[in-house]
C-alpha cells in the first residue's frame, strides 16, 4: 500500500492547512521561550523546583514550561479555556446565554466576543498573581510595583496573542487550535522527562521494576485511549421504501447511528484540569502564614486524596456536560424524521429523541468513569514506585493521544474524499462494530 504521508500534500487545501498550522505552532513555541524582562531564570528554576510536584507543575506542563521559565506566553491558552468554561456553565443557568448559542452565526460571534473580554480580565488577574509570585521567589532583579505592572501587561498581551493563534488554527488550519496548542506544549517536555528518567535509572534512583511499570503505563494508556475513542454504540436505523421518478422504487436500507463511548474527546480532561488548578494555584501564588486559610487550601489541592476525588468527579461532570453541548438528541431525531428514517420499535419524533438520550446517557457513564481512571491511575503508580522525574502522567498522555487521533481523523477526511490512502487504514484502527476501516 502506498505511503499516506505524501498524499497529504497532493490535496492543495489540505497542504495549505497543514503548512499554516505548522507555521502558527512554530510561532507559538518560539514565543514560549522569550523570558519576561527583569527575571533571573536560574534562580526561578531553583525556587520553582520545590513546587513542581503540585498544581503549579501540572499547570506548567500545560503551558510548555512557561511558568518555570517566566516566558511572555506563560499563561498559555488556559485563561481562554477558563472563560469558555464559564460561559458554557452560565448557559445552563441563564436562558439569555443559551438563546444566544442557538441564534446561529450572529449569536456565536457575540458569545465569542464576550469570551474574549472575559479572557482579558482573567489574564490580568492571573498575570498580576504570577508577577507577585515572581517577586516572592527572589528571582526578580528590580522588584516592585513597576515590575508587577509591566509583567502583568506583558503576560496579558501574551495570553491574548495565544488566544488569537488558537482561533487562527481552528478557522484556517487543521484540528482544534486550543487543543493543538496544549498538545505541543505537553510534548515539548517529553524528551527532557525521558532523559531525566534514564539518568535516574542509571544512578540507581529508579529500579528496573519502576522503569518497566512506567513503560507499561505509557503503552496501556495509549491503547486505552485509542479503544475508548474508537468505541461506539450503534443504534440501528431503518430507511423505508420510497417511490422515486416514474414508478421506480428505492428499496429500504438499513443503517445505524454511532454513539461514541467518549463523544466529548479530551475536552473534559482539559476543562477539569483548568478548573481544579485555580484554588491551588492562587494559594501557592499568595502564600500565607502556616495554618492559615490559603495555606490549608494549598495543602488540600496538592496531589492527594482530595485532589484525586475532585479531579475524577470533575472529569465525569464535564464529560456529560460537554457531550450535552455538542450532541443534541432532539436535532438528530428531527433529522431522521425529515429523511423518513426511524429506529425499529421506536416512534419518530419525541420518543426517538428520548430513546437516543437514554442510550447516550448510559454509554457516556462508563466512558466518563473510564476516562477518569485512565487520568488518575498513573498518579497512583508513580507515587507507589516513587517516580518523580517523569511528570507526563495520564492527563498529559490522554490529551496527546486524543488530540493526535482527532487531528489525524480530520486530515484523513479530505484524503478519503479524493480516494487517497488514509492513516487509519494503515494503522488498522477500526471503529468497534464496523465492518470497514474508518
Amino acid at each position: 500500500m502506498a505511503n499516506p504521508i505524501p498524499n497529504l500534500f497532493r490535496v492543495p487545501e489540505l497542504k495549505e492547512k497543514i503548512l499554516f498550522t505548522l507555521g502558527i505552532l512554530l510561532i507559538y513555541r518560539f514565543g514560549a521561550h522569550i523570558t519576561v524582562p527583569g527575571v533571573n531564570v536560574v534562580i526561578l528554576r531553583e525556587q520553582f523546583g520545590a513546587l513542581s510536584g503540585g498544581i503549579l507543575g501540572i499547570y506548567d506542563m500545560f503551558v510548555g514550561g512557561g511558568l518555570s521559565r517566566a516566558t511572555i506566553l506563560a499563561l498559555g491558552i488556559m485563561p481562554y479555556i477558563s472563560a469558555s468554561i464559564m460561559f458554557q456553565l452560565l448557559a445552563a443557568v441563564f436562558p439569555a446565554i443559551e438563546k444566544m448559542q442557538k441564534e446561529g452565526e450572529d449569536g456565536r460571534q457575540k458569545l465569542t466576543q464576550w469570551t474574549r473580554y472575559v479572557t482579558v480580565v482573567l489574564s490580568i488577574i492571573q498575570g498580576f498573581s504570577y508577577a507577585a509570585f515572581l517577586n516572592s521567589t527572589g528571582a526578580v532583579r528590580d522588584p516592585g510595583l513597576l515590575f508587577n505592572l509591566t509583567t502583568t501587561v506583558t503576560l496579558t498581551v501574551g495570553a491574548i496573542f495565544v488566544m488569537w493563534l488558537g482561533e487562527q488554527i481552528t478557522e484556517r488550519g487543521i484540528g482544534n487550535g486550543m487543543s493543538l496548542l496544549i498538545f505541543f506544549s505537553i510534548i515539548e517536555g517529553f524528551p527532557a522527562a525521558v532523559a531525566r528518567t534514564w539518568e535516574s535509572f542509571i544512578a540507581g534512583q529508579i529500579t528496573i521494576l519502576a522503569l518497566v511499570m512506567l513503560v507499561l503505563i505509557l503503552v496501556g494508556i495509549t491503547a486505552a485511549v485509542v479503544a475508548m475513542t474508537m468505541g461506539a454504540r450503534k443504534i440501528p436505523v431503518q430507511i423505508p421504501r420510497k417511490v422515486v421518478g416514474r414508478g421506480r422504487i428505492r428499496e429500504g436500507q438499513k443503517s445505524f447511528v454511532p454513539l461514541r463511548v467518549n463523544s466529548a474527546g479530551v475536552m473534559p480532561i482539559i476543562f477539569a484540569q483548568s478548573f481544579i488548578v485555580i484554588p491551588g494555584t492562587m494559594a501557592q501564588l499568595f502564600p500565607s502564614e502556616p495554618g492559615g486559610i490559603l495555606d490549608g487550601i494549598a495543602d488540600a489541592f496538592q496531589l492527594g486524596p482530595l485532589y484525586y476525588v475532585t479531579y475524577g468527579l470533575l472529569i465525569v461532570f464535564f464529560t456529560y456536560f460537554y457531550t450535552a453541548i455538542i450532541f443534541n438528541p432532539v436535532d438528530l431525531a428531527e433529522n431522521l424524521k425529515k429523511q423518513g428514517a426511524f429506529i425499529p420499535g421506536v416512534k419518530p419524533g419525541a420518543r426517538t429523541a428520548e430513546y437516543i438520550d437514554r442510550v447516550l446517557t448510559r454509554v457516556t457513564l462508563p466512558g466518563s468513569v473510564y476516562l477518569a481512571l485512565v487520568a488518575l491511575v498513573p498518579f497512583w503508580i508513580f507515587s507507589i514506585f516513587n517516580i518523580q522525574t517523569f511528570f507526563f502522567g495520564g492527563t498529559g498522555l490522554l490529551i496527546v493521544v486524543g488530540v493526535g487521533l482527532d487531528t489525524v481523523q480530520q486530515a484523513e477526511q479530505p484524503l478519503l474524499l479524493r480516494h487517497y490512502d488514509g492513516f487509519m487504514k494503515k494503522g488498522r484502527v477500526k471503529m468497534r462494530g464496523r465492518s470497514r476501516y474508518v
